[in-house]
């Protein structure tokens, strides 16, 4: 072929390519504006939703304390129990939701990082799990913790929930949780130890599953914490896993981009 028809036909081929490529751009253009259209939709579903339900949810909270205080007395103990199983599951119920919105929350939004002290965050989850150190008299230790890229309060919640399983799946007296730092050039790593039970080995991709308990319903939670953890973690650019040994405690690791 000759050079001026073999250019011909390599421009026409570029033609077409770039032609192509111009309606694979205006479609995936297209795509994205449907998905963020529903993305949109669904938000304000569960916004919704979750609103009704925190409401109802209220309002038998609200009539079952109620009907213990107007017939304190009057019920024999079989209504006593009803009553009981009643404020139980409401109480079970609002967990659930607020775990829910929790988890969907950390699974859709887009988490806008800044320069975060975990000493500070941590300072922060302590004081929201204050009550629960007190009741198990727990010792809460750590070493000094490096600043990250992330959310203050964010990753006060995640500490929180790590500490906070920590002292309910330990059958030693008194639980030990203790928190500690080790920084490179790019990320930090820190470690949630703690003197609990330990998990079988089988097990340990599993409890990052959302609603996977690998207790039974004497322990209190419902399946969601870790997984909301994993999921906050993972969308600061960081990772979630964790090391133990049945009867030998457990750590839980996670990385952070670490901060200048």
């Amino acid at each position: 072929m000759p050079a001026h028809e073999l250019n011909m036909a390599t421009r026409d081929e570029i033609e077409l390519l770039r032609k192509a490529l111009g309606q694979e751009r205006r479609r995936t253009i297209q795509l994205q504006g449907e998905l963020d259209r529903a993305n949109a939709g669904f938000e304000e579903f569960i916004c919704v939703a979750a609103h009704n339900l925190r409401q109802s949810l209220r309002e038998v909270a609200s009539f079952s304390e109620l009907l213990a205080e107007t017939y304190v007395g009057r019920l024999d103990s079989e209504g006593q129990q009803f009553l009981e199983r009643i404020r139980a599951g409401t109480s079970k119920m609002q967990s659930l939701l607020a775990d829910i919105v929790d988890y969907w929350a950390a699974s859709s939004d887009v988490q806008e990082s800044s320069r975060t002290e975990m000493e500070a965050a941590l300072q922060q989850a302590l004081l929201s799990i204050d009550k629960q150190i007190t009741e198990h008299s727990a010792v809460i230790t750590s070493d000094p913790l490096a600043p990250v890229y992330g959310d203050s309060g964010t990753l006060a919640r995640v500490i929180a929930q790590l500490i906070r399983n920590g002292i309910e799946y330990c059958d030693t007296d008194p639980p030990r949780v203790h928190i500690s730092c080790r920084k490179t050039d790019l990320e930090c790593t820190f470690s949630v130890r703690d003197n609990g039970s330990g998990v079988e080995p089988e097990f340990l991709d599993r409890i990052f599953v959302a609603f996977k308990r690998l207790h039974g319903p004497e322990y209190p939670g419902n399946g969601l914490g870790l997984a909301f953890c994993k999921k906050t973690i993972e969308r600061f650019g960081g990772r979630m896993w964790m090391e133990s040994s049945p009867g030998k405690g457990s750590t839980v690791y996670f990385t952070l981009p670490a901060a200048e």
